[in-house]
């Protein structure tokens, strides 16, 4: 009993201790509690298309209802695929090369897990998705932060900082592009310079690639896979989540090199298992049939685009419309100190006395100072939730 007692009172691990909980997640939570529209947690509020919503009843009404393939369905590995190949041309072997996890969230930590080592480095652009350092820091590696700065023609990486961050210890830079939570879209000379890092220190790409069709202004995603020379040594991270609309079945996948995915399958195994079953077909389903649907989507968020960043200009909080994705960075700095002293203590006084949850810019920084005057906005709802929004966002003045 007494020898027990010191490590039962020791709590949780040092690796848990040195990132916080969601803070997406947490908006979420404020806004039910306060009855506020939720511009924070990228999830639409509209329904997912027919198709695939029919493609889901018919594999449960056919009862799927067991364990798929551990690494995914053969017939959604086999559709992902052939969707890679039609729209992007790239060879991929769906029993080699294609893993299916639960959402690209759990992709990213088992890619992670499975090529990272303690002491190994990772380059991460900042602002970033807020998984990305702690999914770093649990695979017991080191992550390296290259900020991306805003100016009047958009969010831009400095080339010669990007080439310092690299050395011998780095084993992986993780790209996002379309970005969360910028909206920036990599151009193809930036992923070319990438490349090129890449190819010089012998590392790996990890690129999260899932708002792929949402992209604005006629610009093309374009896969670092598919770039010369990183066939070999990028593993491509994608879903149906926010594409589809269905960010709560959580199905997404890990594209890479034969050598490292039997890694990934690996680690995926043990975290989850497997992705669930009846979902896996109808994610088939909408690879093989959402082409044309994919092809509409960025007008669609074009639109909702167009109807929010405006009423956020209009009441003061300056921002640029994103090149891609669904989120949008404002400058909270001429609200404060009037309504708080900072970014996060002004999205808290916003979702309870304005009725909007957003999410404060220091959750994507790994210096909270870096993002204190940022706050971002997610616009995937409907005309009436966002019309809505810009009536109490008219109660908002500096």
């Amino acid at each position: 009993m007494t020898a027990s007692a010191p490590l039962a009172a020791r709590g949780i691990s040092d690796r848990v201790s040195r990132f916080t909980e969601s803070v997406i997640r947490e908006m979420t939570r404020l806004a039910m509690e306060h009855n506020a529209i939720n511009l924070a947690q990228g999830f639409p509020d509209f329904p997912a298309p027919d198709f695939i919503k029919e493609a889901a009843i018919r594999a449960i009404r056919g009862d799927v209802n067991q364990y798929a393939v551990t690494w995914g369905d053969p017939e959604l590995r086999q559709a992902i695929a052939a969707k890679y190949q039609r729209w992007y041309g790239l060879d991929l072997d769906p029993n080699r090369h294609v893993t299916v996890c639960c959402g690209a969230t759990e992709a990213m930590i088992s890619v992670l897990m499975a090529v990272l080592n303690p002491g190994d480095e990772t380059v991460i652009f900042e602002p970033f998705y807020e998984n990305y350092g702690p999914d770093t820091i649990l695979s017991g590696a080191v992550p390296r932060f290259v900020p991306l700065r805003f100016s009047s023609s958009g969010w831009h990486f400095d080339r010669a900082e990007l080439a310092a961050a690299f050395n011998s210890r780095t084993r992986a830079i993780i790209i996002n592009s379309p970005n969360n939570p910028t909206g920036k879209v990599f151009s193809r000379g930036e992923l070319e310079c990438i490349r090129d890092l890449c190819l010089q220190w012998d590392c790996l790409a990890i690129t999260d690639e899932i708002y792929e069709h949402i992209l604005y202004e006629g610009r093309r995603h374009i896969p670092l896979a598919g770039l010369e020379g990183m066939a070999e040594r990028t593993i491509t991270i994608s879903g149906i989540s926010k594409t589809f609309s269905v960010t709560g079945w959580r199905i997404g996948w890990a594209l890479a090199p034969e050598r490292l995915a039997g890694g990934i399958r690996k680690v995926h195994d043990f975290l989850t298992v497997g992705a669930p079953a009846p979902l896996q077909l109808a994610a088939a389903q909408a690879m093989n049939q959402g082409d044309e649907y994919c092809r509409g989507l960025a007008g669609e968020y074009a639109a909702r685009r167009d109807r929010l960043v405006p009423q956020l200009q209009a009441c003061g909080l300056a921002c640029a419309p994103p090149e891609g994705a669904y989120y949008v960075m404002a400058d909270v700095a001429p609200f404060l100190p009037r309504h708080g002293a900072n970014g996060d203590e002004f999205a808290r006084w916003l979702v309870r006395e304005i009725g909007i949850a957003t999410v404060p810019g220091a959750s994507f920084y790994q210096s909270p100072e870096k993002g204190q005057f940022q706050i971002r906005f997610c616009y995937p709802k409907t005309a009436s939730t966002l019309d809505a929004a810009a009536l109490r966002l008219a109660n908002l003045r500096p």
